[in-house]
């Protein structure tokens, strides 16, 4: 009911959405996490940023300070939150984070006045500003059509929410999946005529050791101990577990911050791996967290190596969906320059 009031305050103009003139691209879901969100605002940043100078705004989840912040060179998990330093630490690219986006964007623009297109992550409830495009992420496995509000589900607001959306993205889809299953899912979400849907996988790179870089081939007879704190690692383990002889999953609560004793859990439960060659694997979004006890991780020879994930659109729509993106962007920005 409160959602639901929320929302119709905002749709009936009691409650104000602001509009930027610079082009405003919103990555979000209607759940409470796990949909794979993170992998397309990169898969995004990389696109973009081939062309225009990008920044992105985060609310910064589950960091230790308030307000807002712009990353730089002291910038950890800890200020800014792990999925924004994420970004930081990868990208050349401007990130912020801010509670109240609608006063964070302004700041945001005048510590990076060059910017060209501003990302916001994780926006989709956050209606106080108004994006030029609206993607909306539901994960496979849990369609935002089958599932109920919390605590009777995942959902953070109605289903009917989606509605906001220009663009659904179905993701960790198999990478198999049918035309048949395509056509089956597109006719249980029902996108409207204003919105485009796409169909997306998760792809793993090559493991490399958190703070040397140096790459490493998980082999068949390896063994390995998952240590994450992510929502969703069954994606991860069910994929190490093709690639490995052995999998361990040593799992935390989402964007959880890693203690020492936690280091003494993971080195517990390699010791418990049987002989051969054994390998500590974790995200990405957990090794900016990891990196917080770098020294500890040093002076114990903890060697960690980190799993790098992307998206691949299903069905050869990639060019479809980039055409799509760029469209939006450069018609955004000729409006901008009239305006």
């Amino acid at each position: 009911m409160i959602t639901w009031t929320r929302n119709r305050l905002y749709d009936q103009g009691v409650l104000t959405e602001i509009e930027f003139d610079i082009p405003t691209i919103a990555v979000g879901n209607l759940s409470v996490g796990g949909t794979g969100k993170t992998p397309h605002v990169e898969y995004l940043i990389r696109l973009l940023s081939s062309q225009y100078q990008v920044a992105t705004l985060s609310r910064g989840y589950n960091r230790e300070t308030r307000g807002y912040l712009f990353a730089g060179e002291h910038a950890t998990a800890r200020t800014i939150g792990d999925e924004p330093m994420l970004f930081h630490l990868h990208y050349d690219v401007a990130v912020g984070v801010g509670e109240r986006r609608a006063l964070a964007l302004p700041q945001l623009l005048m510590d990076a006045p060059d910017t060209e297109v501003v990302l916001l992550d994780d926006a989709f409830q956050h209606r106080s500003i108004k994006p030029g495009l609206n993607i909306m992420v539901t994960e496979y496995r849990h369609l935002f059509t089958r599932d109920h509000i919390v605590p009777f589900g995942r959902l953070r607001e109605s289903r009917a929410g989606y509605q906001r959306a220009d663009c659904v993205i179905v993701s960790k889809c198999p990478g198999n999946m049918s035309h048949q299953q395509r056509k089956q899912l597109t006719e249980e979400i029902r996108p409207q005529a204003h919105q485009q849907l796409f169909f997306t996988h998760l792809k793993y790179g090559s493991c490399y050791e958190m703070l040397s870089g140096e790459r490493e081939h998980i082999l068949p007879d390896t063994q390995v101990m998952l240590t994450c704190g992510i929502a969703d690692p069954a994606p991860l383990l069910d994929y190490l577990g093709t690639q490995a002889r052995e999998v361990r999953l040593l799992r935390f609560p989402d964007h959880h911050y890693f203690t020492p004793d936690d280091l003494d859990r993971i080195e517990d439960g390699l010791s418990q791996l049987g002989d051969g060659f054994k390998m500590i694997v974790t995200t990405e979004k957990d090794a900016v967290r990891l990196a917080l006890l770098e020294d500890q991780i040093v002076s114990r020879k903890l060697s960690m190596y980190v799993m790098p994930l992307e998206v691949g659109f299903l069905f050869s729509e990639k060019e479809a969906f980039d055409e799509y993106i760029f469209n939006y962007v450069n018609h955004a920005r000729i409006a901008q320059f009239n305006t």
